[in-house]
């Protein structure tokens, strides 16, 4: 017996296993690795900011009424290692289902390749789309409720991201080496479920920004405090600059004013540093870290919060040095997680079609019932990770808690493991399992059953 039918075997035996299990491995189906000597980049960024008048956040707060700067979609192509693969991060508060279906299918079909193979994640500045297809029909139904996402405009994007990566094609560079760099990001990140009950249910909530000198008195709590960055370059020339880092974007929002806000200006800044190199910024496990202990919501800390995110991308590039790449590889994992038993399709359309209710008890619901709508199809969530000899990028969806970024870390601690969240954002928060029976409103609005939480570590183990 060869080693491949071994390997077969069993991938065959994990298949089965995780698919009742309510995951699916299916890295096996593809190379584990490709040799790197050929491997190539193409870089592209395109614009996706909204017209004036077009909904943040789901309709339930201020529409734009003014652009303080331009939201992006930015992100790189990689050949050379079976078909090719593509990155993107976008400016929006989410992309969920059927949404971030149709990105990572157009941007598939630009770049030549299968929509398995592209990872989409949105930054999350909550003045912007927050884009789900099946919940705008759903509003749209009612005659009476603000825009979701603007159809017309979202396909504007879609083809934008379609025309950015074919002209992307046109100018690829070699990449030969690899670097990875890690630094401290000071006072932004805090844990926003510190305030408890003696029994460990959740008092209050320290959220993005936070006024209350109680809760901003409290320790940070738990985070993971490092910006991580993967860069590529051809020889000793860099050509993108992967960052990471987990907290909620937001210094002050809902007022009208569209901006990729502190962790986009930060970007913006360090690509203006290097204009040759692309840099492009992922949110990780993000779902209970927010910048509340540390922003009182005023006006002034935007550029506060923004230079400290900025220093943070700038230490952790000091510490690159470039390597030559031997194998890439890239794995995939299909999730369906079972939702809440407390959510009924029934009392969720009710919610919506009650014309006394306000704006937000009616949209938000529309986005639970997309959920189940998408699980009754069956259509699962694809987790990726991409491999470059020692580095892994995790690829997962939602708003997961930072519990899971440092247990992925911890699976191969060797690793340099960075961790991009905020994917699929179709289940909205992904809690741990023993955070539920704490409540808050991160539990509120999370649309998976507990056992989420051991589907999702046993899938980030395997893609690991």
């Amino acid at each position: 017996m060869n080693s491949s039918t071994t390997s077969r075997r069993s991938f065959l035996k994990t298949t089965i296993a995780t698919t009742a299990s309510g995951w699916t491995l299916s890295a096996a189906a593809q190379p584990a690795a490709a040799n790197a000597s050929s491997l190539e980049m193409a870089t592209f960024r395109f614009d996706v900011t909204p017209p004036l008048g077009h909904s943040c956040c789901g309709g339930w707060i201020k529409p734009v009424e003014v652009v303080d700067d331009a939201l992006e979609a930015v992100g790189v192509v990689l050949l050379g290692a079976g078909k090719p693969i593509v990155l993107c991060t976008v400016d929006w508060t989410g992309l969920l289902n059927e949404a971030h279906i149709e990105w990572r299918t157009a941007l598939a079909e630009a770049a030549g390749t299968t929509p398995d193979r592209v990872a989409v994640h949105c930054v999350h500045q909550h003045n912007a789309p927050f884009a789900c297809v099946e919940a705008e029909r759903l509003v749209l139904a009612e005659g009476d409720l603000p825009h979701i996402v603007e159809l017309d405009f979202f396909r504007k994007c879609l083809s934008a991201g379609r025309q950015a990566v074919r002209g992307a094609l046109q100018r690829t560079s070699k990449v030969t080496h690899l670097a990875t760099g890690q630094g401290r990001v000071e006072k932004v990140a805090s844990n926003r479920r510190v305030a408890r009950h003696p029994d460990g249910r959740i008092r209050a909530s320290r959220s993005s920004s936070c006024k209350d000198a109680e809760l901003r008195a409290l320790p940070e709590g738990k985070i993971d405090p490092w910006m991580k960055t993967i860069a590529f370059f051809n020889g000793d020339r860099k050509l993108a600059a992967l960052h990471y880092y987990a907290t909620h974007p937001m210094s002050y929002y809902a007022d009208g004013r569209a901006t990729s806000d502190f962790a986009g200006l930060a970007r913006k800044r360090r690509q203006a540093d290097e204009p040759d190199c692309l840099h492009v910024y992922f949110t990780g496990c993000a779902g209970d870290v927010a910048a509340g202990k540390y922003n009182d919501g005023s006006k002034e800390m935007r550029p506060v919060l923004t230079k400290r995110v900025y220093d943070g991308i700038v230490r952790s590039e000091k510490e690159l040095q470039p390597k030559p790449i031997g194998e890439v590889g890239w794995r995939t994992a299909d999730l369906l997680p079972p939702p809440r038993n407390s959510l009924s399709a029934a009392a969720i359309q009710r919610s919506i079609s009650n014309k006394q209710g306000s704006v937000v008890s009616r949209n938000r619901p529309s986005y639970a019932l997309s959920w189940l709508r998408r699980l009754e199809k069956k259509t699962p969530i694809v987790l990726s990770a991409l491999h470059i000899d020692g580095v892994r990028l995790l690829h997962l969806p939602a708003e997961c808690f930072v519990e899971y970024q440092l247990r992925a870390q911890q699976v191969k601690p060797d690793l340099f493991t960075a961790v991009a969240a905020y994917g699929d954002g179709g289940p909205w928060y992904i809690p741990t399992k023993d955070e539920y029976p704490a409540g808050g409103y991160e539990v509120s609005v999370s649309y998976c059953d507990p056992s989420v939480d051991g589907l999702l570590t046993a899938a980030m183990k395997e893609l690991l």
